[in-house]
């Protein structure tokens, strides 16, 4: 149905509500790159209306660290446009903060604890090789 696929990769140590939260971060990420999946209002039987939503699924993977760095590499190496979540953006308190600290690492040193990316269907399939569907 869809040429594109949307994967989502967490790092399976975290915490529960750490893992939400990259999750929910990463998915803006997505969304901001490609406006155009977002469909249409929701509306209920009482005629209440809802945010729309992706109309394309979103694949959640767990991976270990080395995993997410070799899924980072093999995008960065074929110009795939990401989201990237480190560690340390959890200390931060707000957007400006996220960016002043990622700046501080390259993708050797980056302790990524969620990467996210929206491409050909095969091609992401190539890149989050080695990732597992999150549990």
């Amino acid at each position: 149905m869809f040429d594109t696929k949307i994967a989502i990769l967490v790092r399976d140590d975290l915490a529960t509500w750490q893992k939400l939260n990259v999750t929910a971060f990463l998915t803006s990420g997505i969304v901001a790159q490609s406006p155009a999946i977002i469909g249409e209002a929701y509306r209920d039987a009482a005629g209440h209306v809802y945010n729309p939503m992706t109309i394309q699924p979103i694949v959640v993977h767990a991976a270990d660290q080395e995993t997410l760095r070799a899924v980072h590499r093999r995008a960065l190496d074929r110009g795939v446009v990401t989201s990237a979540y480190i560690e340390e953006m959890f200390s931060t308190g707000h957007d400006a903060a996220n960016r002043d600290v990622f700046l501080q690492f390259g993708p050797d040193d980056a302790r990524l604890v969620g990467i996210a990316l929206r491409a050909d269907k095969k091609l992401v399939d190539k890149i989050t090789k080695g990732a597992r569907m999150h549990p």
